[in-house]
């Protein structure tokens, strides 16, 4: 009797470990999905910019918030909910963009030289250019999509003439985020992965990188 006890206390502890292993995977296996899912709503809203930009004459009045994307779901203050509850406020989102911090950025704070922003006075003042709910940028409205995205630009850290800084981020379920930088020009004629067919007024990004 004692060792059939022995064996069957032995058994559920295996038992027990490999659910709890199994459990383990599949939450692995979803905060993995969840972080790509984020990573491309990023890139989506990043190509949705880079196209509008390519419409405007003069993006000094992107970067001085004359122009707005057409993608925006009302002032560019307050919080939104997100798909599961959660909520992001935006101006606290710009601001941890620009200098690491929830509250208003000082000039100091903008200026300091850090590994995320090493061009100390031209390091970029972000300000929002588009934002939203990634399904309102979607083709068929009937496309459920848990993802709150926005797009910020600023003037290029190096000063390029017709190079602007965008940044882009996605939140969502489980509290997954991505981030991702850009450098876009602009140059006649040009192609790239996010517009084809050129134009007089196309855009090429230059740079692409995930910000972690």
């Amino acid at each position: 009797m004692m060792m059939a006890l022995m064996a069957l206390s032995l058994l559920t502890a295996f038992g027990v470990a490999m659910l709890l292993s199994s459990s383990t995977e599949i939450l692995i296996a979803g905060t993995f999905r969840d972080q790509r899912a984020a990573l491309y709503a990023a890139d989506a809203i990043a190509a949705r910019a880079a196209d509008e930009l390519a419409a405007v004459a003069d993006w000094d009045t992107v970067l001085n918030g004359l122009a707005a994307s057409a993608l925006v779901d009302g002032p560019p203050t307050g919080t939104r909910r997100l798909h599961d509850g959660a909520a992001i406020d935006l101006v606290q989102a710009v601001n941890m963009a620009t200098c690491q911090k929830l509250t208003t950025c000082t000039a100091s704070d903008v200026n300091a030289v850090t590994a995320q922003r090493p061009w100390g006075p031209n390091n970029p003042r972000w300000r929002l250019y588009a934002y939203g709910p990634l399904r309102g940028m979607l083709p068929a409205s009937d496309i459920e999509s848990p993802w709150y995205v926005l797009l910020m630009v600023a003037d290029d850290p190096l000063q390029a003439p017709d190079v602007i800084a965008m940044r882009a981020e996605a939140f969502g379920p489980r509290s997954g985020h991505a981030v991702i930088e850009l450098l876009a020009a602009r140059a006649a004629g040009a192609d790239s992965d996010y517009n084809d067919g050129g134009g007089q007024a196309a855009v090429r990004i230059l740079s692409w990188r995930e910000v972690r």
